[in-house]
């Protein structure tokens, strides 16, 4: 079936031809007798996937993920358009280090773009070069796992960026209160003695950015909510007409604080794992339509980083590849559209990206998938150089067939 509400096949269930990286017909049935063919249990075809938080640890980091281990690991999730963050050595801040990137991806099988850093060094005291960075091909700006404290700084970006209709991108974290924190205040903290970071840190961040967002009348994006107030605060936002957007991860969706009894070092992450209600909130604002994207905040790790006392463990988590899987089996009542449209077509719309709608003459830019095919991610099927995922072994529902891209066709492994 089509998943493509901007198609005029949308909702359909149609043969696709496709041929030197163009889709050349959509028929009935299509006889094609030297053409693969390509089937699965419900197979389903949305426009490509798109991530904007990710981290692919290169350069300067490698030894926990590189663009080309980063961009295996994309497309075996279904991804075909991945934006990177800055926090790397050297930092994304110059049009230099933008276009590193930029022509290392042209060598690889998904497009991969560039957030450039809002502050020298994402130290939050100086601006960076964001025109420059803008007209060499970064895709919007964020301060990425240091979210911008300053005011002032803060209201100079969304300011500067007005001049070329650009995007910020803010994860929503005060790190004046509970830096100290391993996990989210509250009981389950208390019980197992660990330090909380309460959610007042989120809300009060939005709070705040979205006043400075109200005032410049600028373009803001807030990727990695996880509190039921901060739903809201952004849905009054929206009503009242702010340009603002959101998006969530997958294991904010799946994992709760009730779950860090294990004391799991893969379940450490920032922001941290809310309570249940919260939870259950942001899976509500998924399924109606108040939060625009999903974000995997794929954050690799090494082993020393994560084999160790919580206490001392790294944050994060990667997520590419097992991001479809769950957030189907999790919400099963979604539809085919409302999964294109948390995945692709949001996305392309709020960064800008090339419409790509399934028709004649397309090119292929396309995510094929199952909502009823079962997968397990294992560690023999990982794409990445690291190894910090909660969902080793967890058999879910939702399977990744594979992606059309860059005029090739690219079937997953696992």
């Amino acid at each position: 079936m089509i998943a493509d509400k901007d198609s005029p096949y949308s909702g359909l269930i149609k043969d696709i031809l496709v041929e030197d990286g163009k889709l050349i017909s959509i028929e009935e049935n299509i006889e094609c007798e030297d053409a693969e063919k390509i089937e699965a249990d419900n197979l389903l075809i949305s426009q490509g996937w798109v991530d904007v938080f990710t981290d692919f640890c290169d350069p300067g980091y490698e030894y926990k993920e590189s663009l080309e281990s980063g961009a295996d690991s994309a497309i075996e999730g279904g991804f075909s358009h991945v934006f990177v963050i800055p926090n790397i050595k050297p930092v994304t801040q110059n049009k230099s280090q933008v276009a590193y990137i930029v022509e290392k991806a042209k060598l690889l099988p998904i497009n991969i773009y560039p957030l450039g850093a809002i502050s020298k060094n994402t130290e939050g005291k100086d601006l960076a070069e964001m025109y420059e960075m803008k007209q060499t091909g970064a895709i919007a700006f964020s301060d990425g796992l240091h979210p911008v404290q300053s005011s002032g700084l803060l209201l100079k970006a969304l300011q500067y960026i007005n001049a070329f209709n650009g995007t910020i991108i803010q994860v929503p974290i005060d790190k004046s209160i509970g830096s100290f924190g391993l996990m989210t205040e509250g009981i389950i903290s208390t019980q197992l003695g660990l330090p909380g970071s309460p959610a007042l840190s989120e809300i009060l961040i939005i709070k705040r950015d979205l006043d400075l967002l109200r005032y410049t009348n600028s373009t803001l994006h807030i990727t990695g909510i996880t509190t039921a107030e901060s739903v809201d605060l952004i849905a009054a936002a929206k009503k009242e007409g702010l340009s603002v957007s959101s998006s969530v991860t997958p294991y904010h969706l799946y994992f709760c604080d009730e779950d860090m009894v294990s004391y799991d070092t893969n379940l450490k992450v920032t922001p941290p794992l809310r309570t249940r209600s919260d939870m259950m909130a942001l899976r509500e604002a998924v399924k109606d339509g108040t939060i625009d994207a999903i974000s995997t905040h794929h954050l690799p790790q090494n082993w020393d980083n994560k084999t160790c006392e919580f206490e001392y463990a790294a944050h994060g988590m990667i997520g590419l590849q097992t991001c479809f899987s769950v957030i189907n089996h999790l919400i099963p009542e979604l539809s085919p559209e409302r999964i294109a449209a948390l995945f692709s077509t949001n996305a392309r719309r709020l960064f800008k990206l090339p419409d790509n709608k399934i028709e004649v003459g397309a090119h292929c830019d396309f995510t094929l998938f199952s909502k009823s095919e079962e997968s397990i991610f294992k560690k023999e099927n990982n794409r990445s150089k690291s190894l910090n995922s909660a969902f080793f072994d967890l058999p879910l529902t939702g399977k990744v067939i594979g992606v059309f891209t860059k005029g090739n066709w690219h079937k997953s492994k696992y």
